[in-house]
């Protein structure tokens, strides 16, 4: 079925984000640059957590602190706006283009943080997790960050999640429709993102919902260090292309999770090339 006529169906059955600004730069070192032609070829590392057990006591703990966070969400305006958000017109003929003819749309979340240690990172996987059981068109959830414990995976796991065992450094490169769920992760992260998917074909199969464009392309200016301006070079060079829907706050309760987070859909001709070097989309030759 096509993209024009596939109908997308909640379970059952959303809005735009506002609050100070603030630029998450790169805090863990800079990666080892490699040919940015051969974005396929970078390294990506395996990953074990480095705690041993799992701990029977701080997983009933998480689970019940889990429990509590996604119904107090689920009740909530906020996430109430959310769902309508998703079924306007607008986002879901953006969310109907890029599932084409595929059923499925697969979910990754990158940069999470620890859901044990703070309300943030669980009100936001909440809201992923919340995102799928309304939306029939969300497919499998996969999850990774670094500071991830072996009881989180186990809690992860209970909620329908998988933990990935291999570090991406963010360069998962699309073969099929992907929403990427990275509320708040570092510009690197999303730079690393796009860099793996900089061409037409693999962008308009990419939906992203995490820091705003906008406002990183209306900030960044105010930055005079180069290395964090390099760090969002291609989030600067996409957004052009880039429809940016925005978030709407409308609780202090949410604020922290949720401030300035907007839904980004890329909008390419498919007859156009990616010049990696000069971040600049050119028609292809035929």
């Amino acid at each position: 079925m096509s993209a024009t006529t596939k109908t997308l169906k909640p379970h059952t059955q959303t809005a735009v984000l506002s609050g100070d600004w603030t630029i998450v730069t790169p805090r863990r070192a800079k990666l080892k640059r490699k040919s940015i032609l051969k974005v396929e070829n970078l390294e990506q590392h395996s990953w074990t957590p480095s705690d041993v057990e799992i701990d029977a006591d701080r997983e009933a703990k998480l689970m019940k602190k889990m429990e509590i966070c996604i119904r107090n969400l689920e009740n909530s305006e906020f996430y109430r706006n959310v769902l309508v958000q998703i079924q306007t017109p607008q986002v879901l003929h953006y969310f109907s283009r890029n599932l084409a003819s595929e059923t499925k749309m697969q979910m990754v979340i990158y940069g999470i943080g620890s859901v044990e240690s703070y309300e943030t990172p669980r009100l936001q996987l909440s809201l992923a997790i919340l995102i799928k059981k309304n939306f029939n068109w969300i497919g499998d959830i996969e999850v990774f960050d670094p500071v991830l414990s072996k009881t989180e995976i186990k809690v992860l796991e209970a909620w329908g999640c998988s933990v990935l065992m291999v570090n991406e450094q963010g360069r998962r490169q699309v073969l099929k429709p992907t929403l990427f769920f990275m509320p708040h992760c570092e510009a690197v992260l999303y730079d690393n993102l796009l860099q793996a998917n900089w061409r037409a074909e693999h962008l308009n199969q990419v939906v992203l919902f995490g820091n705003s464009f906008d406002k990183y392309e209306q900030h960044m200016s105010e930055f005079k260090n180069s290395a964090i301006v390099d760090s969002a070079k291609f989030i600067l060079g996409v957004r052009k292309f880039t429809v940016e829907v925005a978030i709407d706050i409308i609780s202090e309760d949410f604020f922290r999770a949720f401030h300035d987070s907007s839904w980004h859909f890329f909008n390419l001709d498919p007859q156009m090339d990616v010049d990696i070097h000069s971040l600049k989309l050119s028609s292809s030759e035929q």
